[in-house]
């Protein structure tokens, strides 16, 4: 790039699938439905996890975390998509940038320590059950969804900071739905090797760590239910874990499988995103988020049961 094109920009325009005007209004009615679900779902599970004190344990502590978490991620990219399809003006302010970039992967970032913290838990509670009051007490878990917040919001601060202060040329189409922080990284007018190493070692310490803490938990998990002799013990036991492993198989396979694909040579010699990456992206963004309370509902007993007491007491009070 040139540098006599460096600008000041104002504002970025989001390429998401303009020109194709159908499809913009097939994924509005589609992301519409799912943003429905996923604020019903979810705020579903908070609900019953604070009015059910028979939830008011560490493993539902950690649910209604992520399930808070799913609504704020979602709510921080699908209102402004969901606005842009309908709108021809398909621009967004730097400043609105900014702030959807640092609140899309302190969400982000928090989720994948979240998981990691999810994952101990449900290790301890398999492996250790006579020590899980003890080493999962309040004193505990409370702390580790704490951190996990707050290693989100400060992995973000630190990395959405770098790069607003990078300069910006003319070109300010960013080819994605909404201000993914690597996508507008490769718009900026200067070396980015610094950002991108920080993003390196963000990446090694709070998503693959947290990845890694899953495997060995889960290792040890699948370890320790084997070794159980009656097949109703080991059944009894994988239940227990298997929603959460789901999760993080949908969760963790999304994003592998979106970062790790092989490129097609004309998208790496330009900056175009085809649309099986823009597909992939939206169901990691709008799909995952939709799934979590399905999948913990339909393979949890207690939670099934909550919102049925839920349920009757709203008919009842009726």
């Amino acid at each position: 790039m040139e540098w006599e094109n460096q600008t000041i920009l104002v504002e970025f325009f989001l390429k998401g699938l303009s020109g194709y005007p159908r499809l913009e209004l097939l994924f509005f009615v589609l992301i519409l439905i799912m943003y429905v679900f996923i604020l019903l779902g979810n705020g579903t599970l908070i609900l019953i996890s604070v009015l059910d004190s028979h939830l008011h344990t560490p493993m539902y502590f950690f649910l209604g975390n992520l399930s808070f978490l799913d609504i704020c991620y979602t709510t921080t990219s699908i209102p402004s998509t969901l606005v842009s399809f309908l709108s021809e003006r398909k621009t967004i302010s730097f400043s609105g940038c900014a702030v959807q970039m640092f609140l899309g992967l302190a969400m982000g970032t928090t989720e994948c320590v979240l998981l990691g913290m999810m994952a101990f838990d449900r290790y301890v509670a398999i492996c250790n059950p006579l020590r899980y009051p003890i080493i999962m007490s309040k004193n505990s878990y409370v702390p580790m969804a704490s951190g996990s917040w707050f290693a989100g919001v400060i992995n973000s601060a630190v990395q959405t900071m770098f790069v607003v202060q990078l300069p910006f040329c003319r070109n300010n189409i960013i080819n994605h739905f909404s201000c993914e922080i690597l996508a507008v990284m490769k718009l900026a007018c200067a070396d980015i090797s610094g950002n991108e190493f920080i993003m390196l070692v963000a990446t090694t310490l709070l998503i693959l760590m947290p990845l890694l803490l899953i495997v060995i938990s889960y290792s040890l998990i699948i370890s320790s239910i084997l070794k159980v002799r009656s097949s109703e013990g080991r059944s009894k036991a994988f239940s227990t874990c298997s929603a959460h492993l789901t999760v993080v198989i949908i969760f963790y396979g999304t994003i592998l499988f979106m970062y790790m694909k092989p490129k097609s040579k004309e998208t790496l010699n330009s900056n175009a995103l085809d649309a099986t990456d823009k597909l992939i992206s939206m169901f990691y963004g709008v799909m995952t988020p939709m799934l979590n309370p399905l999948i913990y509902s339909l393979r949890n007993k207690d939670v099934k049961e909550a919102v049925k007491l839920l349920l009757k007491k709203r008919f009842i009070n009726k």
